[in-house]
């Protein structure tokens, strides 16, 4: 079926962006605005020390400015994805990010000036000034970072090595994106393809084993010829990090990564520490996956295909919105009536593909407009979760917005996937509740169990490659390919175990194709944030009320705490191995109804 293009897509399966700005016209105003603003915000700059007044007009300069910046980056963003072949919007997007840059280097005096203000002074001013009582958390989350921040000489010559750091990854992402070639492989129907990183997962989930052994041998085979420069990339990358923590005189690169959002290293501890203590499962769920693919053997290569076929049940939107608010019902009825009007009558969704419509899915949006979802749904049970695991984000947002001041509306990115994830948790829990199809009981398990391979066992192991990594550096080791290969192979030996399973020697070089490495101890709170997900759908199914209360009243927070205090107060200390024991028990109950369903 033909695409259809933009204009000829129905208003009510489209997002309502005319709310934001009803032209383009409309735009240039605010964009204009935030231009002439800039100055305003620069004129504070060398003052912020003279009064708690001065600072916080400063503050809310700030905020003002950046509210409309965001609104005016935001729409143009979403215009272009609309339609990526629109030159118009395409335009508009590069000026927004432009304008970005330019405020981003307008507000950059800020921190180091508020720094600059004794500590105590900073206090006695926020007991003054009532107004600027309102941005305690955040001044004093400022402030923490004093122990760490150098002379002016040391500091100029730190930004000045910016572009240096950056470089390691800048490198890989030449590599990898532009000039690695995978070569050809058969196709299911015997046709030379291209592989590409693009269609290596799709190969993957293959149910034809030659299929995805081809695309596994090729991709591998690439980066094993490329594996000296990719090590001296990845190392030098290390080394950057290693650089910037002694730098900065913090104990080590982890401990300068996790200081940013103050999560206590003993949540990284915690979370290696159970998840390997926990690998029987993984290792059960392998031998059941042995099972049901009817293998004599399991190779790296076969651990993305489905276990369960696709169901083919055909599910349009309008009945997949029904499905996730009775999925959504333990949460209330304000939250499940602000939900289906966000997916219904107030146009949060763009719904369906167009022409040159960006793909994927995503929620975004700024404080002043609505919590928008981009889709391409398709009408099957994947676009159901997606939308449910969107919505989440969605109504997040939504309600950080409207509880807290533009400062605090915004989250971390260690509780950001909590409440997507949480969605599908409970959708997952209605749809197994609600049907006797065991098909669909084992398809929808599958689902999940995948969901925690991939996210908690798969990104904990990476977390702990990172850690040796930077540990060997740090203790004055060298990292070459030999050395990462070695790490990476015996890890994923100890993860999948190797009764029944094959660890391919191939897959020793994957950390080579691993982007995320370059931001080094980003992906543990892929882990944590699937844990502490699971643990508060867990409270919300069996406490009922008292766990509905906590968990909105954490989603009305935004970042006015510490993430790992928020979690806290939600009903999950993630400072302890409680809720990852929690989550793993989840996927051992799961592995045990799959394994009864499976014969």
């Amino acid at each position: 079926m033909k695409l259809k293009k933009r204009h000829e897509v129905p208003d009510e399966h489209k997002w309502d962006l005319d709310s934001v700005y009803g032209s383009v016209e409309a735009w240039e105003k605010d964009y204009a605005r935030v231009e002439e603003m800039l100055p305003q915000l620069t004129a504070f700059q060398g003052r912020l020390g003279e009064s708690a007044a001065t600072l916080l007009q400063a503050l809310k300069m700030r905020d003002e400015v950046s509210k409309l910046l965001e609104q005016v980056v935001v729409w143009a963003r979403m215009k272009e994805d609309e339609d990526t072949a629109n030159s118009t919007y395409q335009a508009l997007s590069a000026r927004g990010r432009s304008l970005y840059a330019k405020a981003t280097a307008a507000a950059a005096f800020l921190t180091p000036e508020i720094l600059a203000i004794p500590a105590e002074t900073i206090e006695a001013w926020l007991d003054q000034e009532p107004g600027l009582a309102a941005y305690r958390h955040e001044l004093e989350n400022t402030l923490r970072q004093k122990a760490h921040v150098r002379s002016p000489e040391v500091e100029e010559l730190l930004a000045q090595m910016g572009e240096v750091g950056a470089a390691p990854s800048d490198i890989f992402g030449k590599l990898n994106n532009a000039d690695l070639k995978f070569g050809t492989i058969k196709d299911e129907q015997g046709n030379e393809v291209e592989l590409t990183l693009g269609r290596y997962l799709r190969f993957l989930e293959s149910p034809v084993r030659d299929v995805r052994k081809q695309a596994f041998e090729a991709l591998f085979t690439t980066y094993r010829k490329f594996r000296n420069t990719i090590a001296a990339t990845y190392a030098s990358s290390v080394k950057a990090d290693v650089f910037y923590a002694r730098a900065r005189r913090y104990p080590s690169a982890r401990a300068a990564a996790l200081f940013g959002t103050n999560v206590p290293e003993s949540v990284y501890d915690n979370l290696l520490a159970t998840v390997n203590k926990n690998l029987p499962s993984l290792h059960r769920y392998v031998q059941l996956r042995r099972r049901m693919l009817g293998l004599d053997e399991l190779h790296m290569y076969d651990l993305y295909t489905p276990m369960v076929a696709d169901v083919d049940r055909k599910i349009p939107y309008e009945e997949a919105v029904e499905t996730v608010l009775k999925a959504l019902a333990p949460l209330g009825e304000e939250y499940c009536e602000i939900a289906r009007r966000g997916m219904t009558v107030d146009r949060w969704v763009d719904i369906y593909e167009n022409e040159g419509k960006r793909s994927g899915a995503y929620s975004f949006g700024s404080y002043t407009t609505k919590p928008y979802i981009l889709m391409n749904y398709q009408d099957n049970l994947d676009s159901m979760f997606t939308l449910a695991h969107e919505l989440g984000h969605s109504m997040h947002s939504y309600f950080s917005r409207r509880h807290q001041p533009y400062h605090y509306a915004d989250y971390t990115i260690f509780v950001a996937e909590v409440a997507s994830t949480f969605n599908e948790a409970l959708l997952t829990d209605y749809l197994l509740k609600s049907t006797d199809d065991p098909r669909l009981k084992m398809y929808l398990i599958n689902h999940q169990l995948e969901s925690f391979r991939t996210t908690l066992y798969r990104q904990t192991m990476f977390a702990e490659f990172e850690h040796i990594a930077h540990q060997r550096v740090e203790n004055g080791e060298a990292l070459t390919a030999d050395v990462l290969d070695e790490i990476y192979y015996d890890l994923n030996k100890r993860y999948y175990g190797t009764e029944g399973m094959v660890v391919d020697d191939l897959i020793a070089v994957e950390w080579a194709r691993i982007p995320h490495f370059y931001s080094a101890f980003y992906v543990y709170q892929y882990a944590t944030g699937i844990s502490a997900a699971t643990a508060l759908s867990q409270q919300v199914l069996t406490e009922g009320r008292p766990a509905v209360e906590r968990y909105l009243n954490f989603l009305k927070s935004g970042s006015s705490d510490y993430s790992t205090n928020l979690l806290k107060q939600a009903g999950v200390d993630m400072t302890s191995p409680e809720p990852i024991q929690q989550a793993l028990d989840v996927f051992a109950r799961l592995l045990d109804q799959m394994e009864q369903l499976a014969g």
